[in-house]
């Protein structure tokens, strides 16, 4: 944590959508500020911990909410083989959650924060229910599933000696699994969090959280584990590079180290986006800048938002 980095005062809530029981933070202070709802990543990767300590500083001016996806982290439940889970599944959810939030804070619109697999989800929302949204901030935003595969591939080239590894993974038989394997080395090879090869910057904090119990650790762990086991294959065909032209602003958080989601297809798509569209680089992160350059991040998501919502 930054020397002077506010504590959070978002508290823990759930709510029942969908005959599930979500659980969310919400900024403790709810006066008449903008809404902002951010949409975790993996998928099934909840990030509550982490954005009580890095993204406090939201909290003063806006209501900032991290729902914790069916299945993931504070809302785990076991999923069933007779559930029929799919991407829209979590969008009906989102819906369902917004319409709640909404309602409850009395205003019209909120704003979606996606990342990485939360990306998909908020490009797909903005799409599909344009009049609830303000804005869209997309960070480490997920383009073309397939295409960031091959840009993967040709990264690790650059930094393993011995290729063997990555040349046996099966994407024809076993593309899920592959694919895993292939995130593993990305981070094992300094692709994710710029400069690190692993992620205990971002284990720690779940490890202290007071709103994590060992139990709900473990729960996280599971979350993750069946969410990529019931999702993964859906995200792999994922590709909005035709879809040019949104009906709300967007703009996309990039750290220009980051070969997980490769940032460099990013600004290829932001180049042809026609709608209102801006892209804020950061020169000291991986795919993580809200967490490894938190400060700049906050400060730049407030300059972003605040002259426009007020």
């Amino acid at each position: 944590m930054n020397i002077g980095q506010k504590m959070s005062t978002s508290v823990i809530e759930n709510v029942e959508i969908n005959g599930t029981k979500l659980y969310f933070s919400i900024s403790s202070k709810q006066s008449r500020k903008p809404i902002i709802l951010y949409l975790h990543g993996g998928p099934g990767d909840a990030c509550i911990p982490l954005t009580k300590k890095f993204n406090s500083e939201l909290e003063d001016h806006f209501i900032f909410v991290n729902l914790e996806q069916r299945g993931s982290g504070l809302s785990y439940y076991k999923f069933s083989p007779e559930e029929d889970l799919s991407i829209n599944t979590i969008l009906e959810d989102i819906h369902q959650f917004v319409l709640y939030l909404l309602k409850r804070l009395k205003q019209d619109k909120l704003i979606i924060m996606g990342h990485s697999w939360g990306t998909v989800l908020g490009l797909y929302f903005i799409q599909m229910y344009p009049d609830l949204v303000a804005q869209y901030i997309g960070i480490g935003q997920v383009v073309n599933m397939k295409k960031n595969i091959a840009l993967q591939k040709a990264f690790l080239r650059t930094k393993m000696k011995n290729t063997a590894k990555l040349d046996q993974l099966d994407f024809v038989h076993e593309p899920t699994k592959a694919s895993l394997k292939l995130t593993k080395m990305i981070v094992a090879h300094g692709g994710s969090i710029y400069g690190a090869k692993n992620y205990r910057k971002l284990i720690l904090p779940f490890i202290s959280a007071k709103d994590y119990s060992f139990k709900d650790l473990i729960h996280r762990l599971q979350g993750s584990k069946q969410s990529i086991q019931y999702f993964w294959e859906e995200l792999m065909d994922v590709n909005f590079e035709n879809v040019l032209h949104f009906a709300v602003t967007i703009t996309f958080c990039e750290g220009r180290h980051d070969h997980h989601v490769s940032s460099q297809l990013t600004a290829e798509y932001v180049a042809r986006i026609t709608s209102p569209c801006k892209l804020i680089w950061f020169g000291h992160s991986g795919h993580f800048p809200q967490w490894e350059e938190p400060t700049k991040f906050n400060q730049e998501i407030i300059g972003l938002l605040e002259p426009q919502v007020n």
